[in-house]
């Protein structure tokens, strides 16, 4: 019978050198994965809001609505889902949403875009923002 270190010894070719995981191969970026199903020209956008002290219902309500008008504004912008998170495990984020854009200068030109720029103009003070974006 193997104790832990010679086991790691044995599947890792390595010495054990204490609790910490052994590394993780590199992540493939979904250019890599098209076999997979992956489409790697489209991309998504994910995003989270916290609401700073003080932000009243009216400016959320606001922030969702004008969210929601984006879409047909802003060049390969292909769809958009924004909502009140329901989920126990939020940490904090009131709202959160998504959006697909046809490839990545999409979602470059949208970071530019005025109407964009104009709606984050009187947003970014009222809230933390979360982002992430990836290929899909």
């Amino acid at each position: 019978m193997h104790d832990c270190t010679s086991l790691f010894r044995t599947i890792l070719g390595v010495a054990y050198r204490g609790p910490s995981r052994p590394p993780k191969p590199p992540m493939k970026l979904s250019s890599e994965l098209v076999h997979l199903g992956y489409n790697a020209a489209m991309v998504v956008h994910t995003f989270a809001f916290r609401w700073k002290p003080g932000v009243r219902e009216d400016q959320k309500v606001r922030a969702l609505a004008e969210i929601r008008e984006l879409q047909g504004k802003i060049p390969g912008l292909l769809e958009t889902w924004v909502g009140v998170n329901v989920s126990p495990r939020s940490q904090g984020y009131e709202l959160g949403g998504v959006m697909k854009f046809a490839d990545q200068s999409a979602l470059d030109a949208y970071g530019a875009h005025p109407v964009h720029q104009k709606l984050l103009q009187w947003l970014m003070p009222l809230i933390d923002p979360l982002e992430v974006d990836f290929e899909a």
